[in-house]
């Protein structure tokens, strides 16, 4: 499995996790039995876990040989008022240092809101706060990559060009590619050919270099959008993304990483995700 270029899973335990041993070790052991080979522990309402019960997803994990993320809580903010930012950066290095001890390599959290001001305004304040959390989980001798995660509103610090900036500035972050977010921010079905992903692809590789390629962390899944960007996830075959061009970009960029599955089907749109990239890719 870790032979090949990307690792597909889902975000969030699949659905058919068995209820024994349930939980994010049983999440990881269903995985491996589906062939699959990594994990965002869905941590998306609070980070409420025991130091014991992350030595134990990371051993097994390890075990597994399934590769682990976290999606920290939704209610993060880069641009939050001072009293709110607190709070936000509290949930963040929660979430940093819990799945650090559970074994997770990185951190894809929202990042905010721009409040009806200009990305301009906006990405100073950004950049700094994210600086000072970097900055005290490395005097931790803590790793972990954060991953502000590009967001499917146009109305929501999170573009492409925001999170880049945010990379750009800041060692050890980088986005966190959502592909149907980026499809459905421009609420006009853009962003949706092999020529586009390509152009984004590139940009991509000229802000991180091919380092940034070799290490893509990135979402999918159908969507639904309107005239303002994103409504809900769809399962991938009643939504109009096309995959096969994302897949195609990809190859030809020589990407790696992991694609992890949001749409409601888990761990059956993952699965398909996988087969076509192998057929694309010419990996299986």
């Amino acid at each position: 499995m870790s032979t090949h270029s990307f690792r597909f899973g889902t975000v969030g335990s699949p659905e058919s996790t068995p209820k024994k041993p349930g939980g994010s070790v049983g999440a990881i052991q269903r995985l491996r039995e589906l062939g699959l080979g990594a994990l965002e522990l869905g941590w998306v309402q609070s980070v409420r876990v025991s130091v014991q019960t992350c030595a134990t997803i990371r051993a097994v994990a390890l075990e597994q040989e399934i590769a682990i993320s976290v999606h920290a809580p939704y209610f993060i903010n880069l641009n939050a008022s001072p009293d709110e930012w607190l709070k936000s950066r509290q949930r963040l290095m929660d979430a940093a240092h819990y799945g650090n001890l559970a074994g997770a390599t990185d951190i894809v959290f929202h990042p905010g809101s721009y409040f009806g001001k200009p990305a301009e305004e906006v990405l100073p304040l950004a950049i700094e706060r994210l600086e000072a959390c970097v900055a005290e989980l490395r005097a931790a001798g803590n790793p972990v990559i954060l991953r502000p995660e590009t967001m499917g509103k146009s109305a929501m610090l999170g573009s492409l060009e925001d999170t880049l900036a945010l990379s750009a500035a800041i060692e050890g972050v980088q986005p966190c590619l959502d592909f149907a977010h980026l499809h459905a921010r421009t609420g006009d079905g853009s962003m949706n050919t092999y020529s586009e992903w390509a152009q984004l692809l590139e940009v991509y590789g000229n802000a991180l270099g091919s380092a940034g390629l070799q290490n893509i962390h990135a979402h999918l899944s159908g969507i639904e959008y309107g005239a303002k960007g994103e409504k809900n996830h769809l399962p991938v075959a009643e939504a109009d993304i096309d995959v096969e061009a994302i897949f195609k970009a990809l190859k030809d960029f020589g990407c790696r990483g992991r694609i992890l599955n949001e749409s409601p089907l888990l761990e059956g749109d993952a699965q398909g995700y996988q087969r076509l990239w192998l057929e694309i890719s010419g990996e299986g």
